[in-house]
């Protein structure tokens, strides 16, 4: 059985409480420390802790205090703001970091999804958006150490509850906006997370919280069953009509103890649609070639009856968040569209590689796919490449099948 976590938010969630809660379940604090000293921005923020008290219940609250030098006014609205950032900036400080691979891989994951929300917002792409509260140094510290506590507590998956939307209006860099913030808004719908109002009407998930709960949490809903070890309370910094406090459940899974856990790869990915009924298929199948031969990860089409019941295609391309701009780009260029729809996805992945089988007919290509099961690897399926066998199928006059049944008979030896 494996150890997960829910992060239980009747108040919302944000950066800091879920250093809380992680601080609080355990994580040793010279540990975070040290990890986020070696992003190299230690002299820009003080880190602290000490145990609040929320409508009568006990919790850790994580203070990151920004240094003087390292604050701006704005003197019109007399609002801080701090260090701002863009994003290929922030990706450098944490792939150069001392860190945990996995840690780096989920901080960069988190900052990606939050930087194509903003950029969605302000109509720019993620690595123009000019970052205030999301490039702060606060943020960097808040994403980081909680996939640092995540990392340490070994947590092999999260899950989230539904999340309260708050009211109300807050100052921001860009004016006053309307709670929940745009920015979040587009979090939650890349997710689809179920949202509710509990009455209270204030801001009570930050951009920072939604990004890293929709890019780290499997599932939103009720706790998965699990065997229950302990529980870290993270503390939000004002007072409520009930405890402001994020609840973070660690414990072991309770799924079929008699299921071999399996290991899968996780990646983020992007998903660009639109539907199209008035373009030539020859140039259809021309912008399927380009989106493939600039990086896409698959590109195809469905049929479908669009408004006046007129015939046409929907279009969709899946593709790595760096590639979002260059594959719209495409599509406008190539087609009649005048919109793309885009959402964020998770996506689990098999081991992949590629080795070579000499058959009679010669030497073909095999792709080998596996997962890691328990502490070894299992291969689930081998497949011949297409284009080796059709090239020897036709030079030695046989049915393509003939050429594959003959590569998975001298693999099935080997």
């Amino acid at each position: 059985m494996g150890k997960i976590g829910y992060l239980e938010c009747p108040t919302g969630i944000a950066g800091d409480m879920c250093l809380g809660a992680l601080v609080d379940c355990g994580l040793p604090w010279q540990y975070l420390v040290s990890g986020l000293k070696s992003l190299g921005i230690e002299q820009e923020y003080q880190l602290r802790t000490e145990k609040v008290i929320r409508n009568g219940q006990s919790a850790t609250k994580v203070y990151v205090d920004l240094q003087p030098e390292h604050r701006s006014t704005d003197k019109e609205h007399h609002h801080h703001h701090y260090a701002a950032r863009h994003l290929p900036e922030i990706k450098k400080l944490i792939s150069s970091a001392t860190l945990p691979d996995r840690v780096k891989q989920w901080s960069l994951d988190v900052f990606q999804h939050l930087a194509i929300a903003e950029g969605a917002v302000h109509g720019i792409s993620p690595e123009k958006v000019h970052f205030h509260e999301v490039g702060a140094t606060d943020a960097i510290v808040d994403i980081v150490g909680t996939c640092i506590g995540l990392d340490w507590l070994d947590i092999e998956r999260l899950y989230c509850s539904p999340m309260p939307t708050g009211g109300g209006t807050i100052r921001a860099a860009h004016g006053i906006l309307s709670v929940p913030v745009p920015a979040v808004v587009k979090l939650w719908s890349t997710r689809e997370v179920p949202i509710y109002s509990n009455g209270i009407k204030k801001e009570l998930v930050t951009p920072t919280g939604a990004a890293i709960a929709i890019t780290l949490a499997a599932d939103f809903g009720e706790p998965p069953a699990m065997k229950l070890a302990k529980i870290g309370l993270g503390a939000g910094s004002r007072d409520l009509e009930i405890p402001n406090i994020l609840r973070l459940w660690i414990g072991e899974s309770l799924e079929s103890a008699a299921q071999p856990q399996i290991s899968l790869k996780q990646e983020t990915i992007t998903v660009l649609e639109t539907q199209i009924d008035d373009l030539n298929p020859q140039v259809v199948a021309y912008t399927l070639e380009r989106l493939i031969a600039a990086g896409a990860l698959d590109v195809f089409t469905q049929s479908i009856i669009m408004k006046k019941s007129r015939s046409g295609i929907l279009l969709t391309v899946i593709c790595r968040p760096e590639l979002v701009n260059t594959c719209k780009a495409i599509i406008f260029a190539e087609t009649t569209t005048l919109g793309i729809r885009e959402r964020s996805q998770q996506r689990s992945i098999l081991n992949r590689e590629i080795k070579s089988v000499e058959t009679e007919y010669g030497a073909v290509r095999v792709k080998i796919a596996s997962w890691t099961q328990g502490d070894r690897e299992q291969i689930i399926n081998v497949q011949p490449e297409y284009e080796d066998c059709a090239i020897l199928a036709r030079k030695h006059n046989v049915p393509w099948r003939k050429v594959s049944q003959k590569v998975i008979e001298v693999w099935d030896k080997s």
